[in-house]
C-alpha cells in the first residue's frame, strides 16, 4: 500500500501541492524579513515554523489548480492567506491571554503583548502588499472583506462569549468570522485568479464557508468529549474559560430556572467550583445537545461536499470532499 493510499486528505493535498507549497514557504520567509526590526522575523518564525497543517493556503492552491491556472499569483495569494491567519493568531493569543499554541509557548509569553500585536499588524500590512501585486481588485475586495469579518467576529465573540442571551444565530456569526471567513476567502480567491465562472466562484465560497463552520463546530464539540492527547486540549477548557459554544448554548435554551442559575453562576459570573464541569456535562447529556451538535457539524460537512458538485471533475475536487469528511471524522 502506498503512502498516498493511507494518508489523511490534508496530507495527500500537501503531497500533490508540494512544489507550490515550497514556493509559498519561500515567499513567506522572504516577506516576513525586516531590515530594521529583527524581532519581526523572530516572532513570525516562532509561529509560522511551529507546524500546523497549512490548510488555508493549500485551499487557495487547490482551487487555482482545479481550474488549470498556469501563472504564479496563486502563490502570492496562498502566502497572503497564511499571513492573515498568522496575524490573527498573534492577536488572538494576546486577547485570550493564551500561554500555549500547538504545544509551544505563545509569542506573547516568550516576548510580550506589544511585540505580538505589532508583529501581527506588520503581517497584515505585508498581506495587503501581496494582494496588490496580483493586480486584481476583485481579489483585494475578497481578502479585505475577510480581514474585516475576522476582526468583527473576534469582537463579537468577546461580547457574546459569556452572555447567556447568545443564541445559535449569534454563535454562527462568530464562527463565520473567526474561522469560516478565511476558509471561504482562501478557496474563492483561488478560483477568481484562475478565471473560474461566477457560479464556480460562488461554489468555492460556499464550500469554504461550510467547511470552516463544520471545522469549528467539531472543534467546540471535541472540547467536551475529545481525547486530550489527540486534541492538545483538556476536556472542558472552554467551560473553564467561560466560552459559550454550541453544546452549551443548546442546553441553556432548554434550561429550567435552577439550571439557568447554574449557567449564570459558572459562565456569566465565572464562579466555578469542583464538580461544575461534571454537572455541565450531565445537563448537555440530559438534553442531547452533544449529539445534536455532532449532527450539525455533519450537516455542514455535507453542505461543503454538495457545493463541490458545481466544480470540474478533478482529483483535487474529490480530495476537497474527503477533507470535508475528515474534519468531522474525529466525532465518530
Amino acid at each position: 500500500m502506498t503512502i498516498s493510499t493511507i494518508s489523511k486528505p490534508h496530507e495527500r493535498l500537501a503531497e500533490i501541492l508540494a512544489g507550490e507549497m515550497e514556493a509559498v514557504n519561500t515567499l513567506i520567509r522572504t516577506r516576513m524579513a525586516s531590515e530594521h526590526a529583527p524581532r519581526i522575523p523572530e516572532v513570525t518564525a516562532h509561529l509560522v515554523e511551529a507546524g500546523g497543517k497549512r490548510l488555508r493556503p493549500m485551499l487557495t492552491l487547490a482551487a487555482a489548480r482545479l481550474f488549470g491556472y498556469g501563472g504564479d499569483h496563486h502563490i502570492r495569494l496562498a502566502a497572503t492567506v497564511e499571513f492573515i491567519h498568522t496575524a490573527t493568531l498573534l492577536h488572538d493569543d494576546v486577547v485570550d491571554e493564551s500561554a500555549q499554541r500547538r504545544g509551544r509557548p505563545t509569542a506573547n509569553l516568550l516576548w510580550d503583548n506589544k511585540s505580538s500585536v505589532l508583529v501581527g499588524d506588520y503581517l497584515f500590512s505585508r498581506s495587503f502588499q501581496l494582494m496588490v501585486e496580483t493586480g486584481s481588485l476583485r481579489v483585494l475586495d475578497i481578502l479585505a472583506n475577510a480581514s474585516a469579518t475576522i476582526a468583527e467576529g473576534e469582537v463579537l465573540q468577546m461580547t457574546a462569549a459569556t452572555d447567556l442571551r447568545t443564541d445559535e444565530a449569534v454563535y454562527l456569526q462568530v464562527v463565520r468570522g473567526k474561522t469560516a471567513a478565511l476558509f471561504s476567502a482562501a478557496t474563492e480567491v483561488g478560483g477568481v485568479i484562475a478565471g473560474a465562472s461566477e457560479e464556480q466562484v460562488r461554489a468555492l465560497f460556499a464550500y469554504g464557508d461550510a467547511l470552516g463552520i463544520a471545522f469549528q463546530i467539531a472543534d467546540d464539540l471535541l472540547d467536551y468529549q475529545g481525547d486530550s492527547k489527540a486534541t492538545g486540549k483538556n476536556v472542558g477548557d472552554d467551560f473553564r474559560e467561560r466560552k459559550l459554544t454550541l453544546p452549551v448554548i443548546k442546553a441553556v435554551a432548554r434550561a429550567t430556572p435552577d439550571e439557568r442559575a447554574f449557567w449564570e453562576r459558572t459562565i456569566e459570573k465565572g464562579r466555578q467550583q469542583d464538580g461544575d464541569l461534571d454537572l455541565a456535562l450531565n445537563l448537555m447529556r440530559k438534553y442531547g445537545t452533544l449529539e445534536e451538535t455532532r449532527t450539525d457539524a455533519l450537516a455542514w460537512a455535507a453542505k461543503a461536499k454538495t457545493a463541490l458538485t458545481a466544480l470540474p471533475d478533478h482529483e483535487l475536487r474529490d480530495l476537497l470532499g474527503d477533507l470535508a469528511d475528515y474534519v468531522v471524522s474525529r466525532l465518530s
